[in-house]
């Protein structure tokens, strides 16, 4: 049987309410079948631009229009 990855909550109640993680690894050895949280790395930070992750506005034009803004008022 080759691994197979699911969503912990497609297991039965008493199983997944156990399990901290959303996803577990199903492996079978020796007739025995073991399930395995999966950790899910976090985001990266390289990933995300500028000043939000949705990438609408970089740190430097966000940097700009706060000038922008300062010297209107002056």
């Amino acid at each position: 049987m080759s691994d197979m990855v699911l969503d912990v909550q497609t297991l039965p109640e008493m199983i997944f309410s156990r399990i901290s993680t959303k996803k577990v690894r199903i492996h079978e050895e020796n007739g025995s079948i073991i399930l395995t949280p999966i950790i899910e790395k976090k985001q990266n930070f390289d990933v995300l631009f500028g000043m939000f992750s949705d990438g609408r506005i970089s740190t430097e034009e966000y940097m700009k229009e706060k000038q922008f803004e300062k010297e209107l008022e002056d």
